[in-house]
């Protein structure tokens, strides 16, 4: 059975949809499920911010380049996540749809940048757990 693939999409996929995405790929059974980050509107970089504090556990965002939702990656897909952007968050006709509100951390100190990142970390963890994805501890 193919693994299913969760999107998660912010407009400019630069914060916290990288964020969902690194902690799902660390959390989750590949076996069960796989995750993709996008965008409606690329930034240029993952933000500097979230780089930093997603260093600070071990995951490393410097080489991951903002990518845009195209129809083609979620044909692909069995939900979409979105990150809290309001009217500007993307709708994929038919795929069943979360909203987490989440702040965007681009531009806040560190110290809230890992609020988001703890935010996200609990967010993923019950997902993967709700739906039976969860990494079997070693």
């Amino acid at each position: 059975m193919k693994p299913h693939t969760v999107i998660f999409a912010c407009v400019h996929n630069a914060g916290r949809s990288q964020m969902a995405a690194a902690i799902f790929e660390l959390l989750a059974d590949p076996a069960k499920a796989r995750a993709v980050s996008a965008g409606t509107e690329p930034g240029e970089r993952v933000h500097p911010e979230v780089v930093q504090v997603m260093r600070e556990e071990g995951l490393d965002l410097s080489s991951r380049a903002p990518r845009r939702l195209t129809e083609e990656l979620a044909r692909e897909a069995s939900l979409l996540v979105t990150m809290g952007c309001g009217e500007t968050c993307p709708v994929v006709p038919g795929l069943e749809r979360l909203d987490w509100p989440l702040q965007d951390p681009k531009g806040q100190p560190p110290e809230v940048v890992r609020g988001i990142r703890d935010d996200v970390r609990g967010r993923v963890r019950a997902l993967l757990r709700e739906r039976g994805w969860l990494r079997a501890p070693n």
